[in-house]
């Protein structure tokens, strides 16, 4: 199977991408495009990908059956899936579809009466480390869960020389975008995605969020830098989520269960370890033990990137995915109705301000069938 991939936008995540991409030779690359002539220019060459003359032509020359990667800003986001599946082709778009739940919606209609698929980031979902916390947590390796705290904190970023970020082929990392967009669109999809699969729909967000430093570099408005939510599921536990960039860098999440705790303390990397600490009394103390048992899947999983920056992440894991599902004439796990339910759970806390109080979900997508290895 030999998949054609076009990419739209060039910056600093498609590096990533393309690292990815070359672990799945099924999936090759005919096209990209950016708005930005140098920035299309240097990319193309580093990566010898031709370089598109237009959008549009990119569009009408890409082969059926083809996917699109959608890598531009979030503010495009829509626009452009909107201008790529009109054209008939299947997307995998970067986290939010769109910044308006209205707008991914008619998105995923569109997609469904055209006979499309439309994907949504991160793929993370997918990689080994949250295929074996999905096993135990069908196992019930630590009994019924009660509850679950997950962090997103990076440090407190707006201090960073994040002037000095560049991807490999030399994209600076987009400061001013980010501060714009926000830790929480960018990231909050990271923890969420897991959550979702495991336990599908969210039916009520309790959030705040808000911009706790000024000041941050480009025009603003921005957006908030700090988020908590608690999240109820259809069938699931309790869980607090965090995201921020003023916090110390914590990655972890803990799920909390009758027998001890699940945990994992790297979302950025496919391969971080998951761990059960069992909970036990010794004479009149409660405890977790010190020395939690790892938890591994048998068998091969899937190609696995060494550390790129922050992340150890093969982002390709969702375009193969999608390949795989377009191939097989089934819908892919990162389609439909939960690309849908991450976006509407993602924006509510996002846009939850100090005032909201508990907002009620719209949307509802099942939990993911595993991947056939963690079965």
């Amino acid at each position: 199977m030999s998949v054609p991939v076009a990419l739209i936008g060039c910056g600093f995540v498609a590096d990533l991408y393309m690292r990815g991409l070359a672990t799945f030779p099924g999936l090759a690359v005919v096209a990209a495009w950016d708005s930005d002539p140098k920035r299309l220019a240097a990319f193309s060459t580093f990566w010898s990908v031709p370089a598109a003359q237009g959008l549009d032509q990119m569009l009408a020359d890409l082969p059926e059956g083809g996917i699109v990667l959608n890598l531009t800003n979030p503010s495009e986001h829509f626009a452009v899936n909107r201008a790529c599946l009109l054209a008939g082709h299947h997307v995998y778009c970067e986290k939010p579809l769109a910044l308006d739940i209205n707008q991914a919606r008619d998105l995923v209609t569109l997609a469904r009466d055209r006979g499309l698929q439309l994907a949504s980031a991160p793929c993370s979902v997918l990689g080994e480390a949250a295929q074996t916390l999905g096993r135990a947590v069908r196992d019930g390796t630590a009994g019924a869960l009660r509850a679950i705290y997950a962090e997103l904190d990076d440090g407190f970023v707006p201090q960073a020389a994040y002037d000095k970020w560049l991807s490999e082929s030399g994209a600076p990392w987009p400061a001013e975008d980010e501060f714009r967009t926000g830790c929480t669109l960018e990231h909050a999809g990271y923890w969420l995605s897991w959550l979702i699969a495991w336990f599908g729909s969210v039916t009520t967000v309790h959030a705040i969020s808000a911009e706790t430093v000024p000041d941050k570099l480009g025009t603003g408005p921005m957006a908030p830098d700090l988020s908590v939510a608690v999240l109820e599921f259809e069938d699931g536990p309790l869980t607090r989520l965090t995201c921020s960039i003023v916090a110390p860098h914590d990655h972890r999440i803990r799920l909390i269960g009758d027998e001890g705790v699940l945990s994992c303390n790297a979302a950025w990397d496919n391969a971080a370890p998951v761990r059960f600490a069992r909970r036990f009394r010794l004479r009149r103390r409660l405890m977790e033990h010190p020395f939690p048992r790892r938890l591994r899947l048998s068998g091969p999983t899937h190609p696995k990137l060494g550390r790129r920056g922050a992340a150890s992440m093969n982002f390709a894991l969702g375009p193969a995915e999608l390949a795989d599902a377009i191939e097989t004439g089934r819908d892919s796990r990162l389609a439909g109705d939960y690309a849908l339910h991450m976006t509407e759970v993602t924006l509510a806390i996002q846009n939850a301000g100090l005032t909201s109080g508990p907002q009620n979900m719209s949307t509802r997508c099942a939990p993911m069938e595993p991947m056939p290895w963690a079965r």
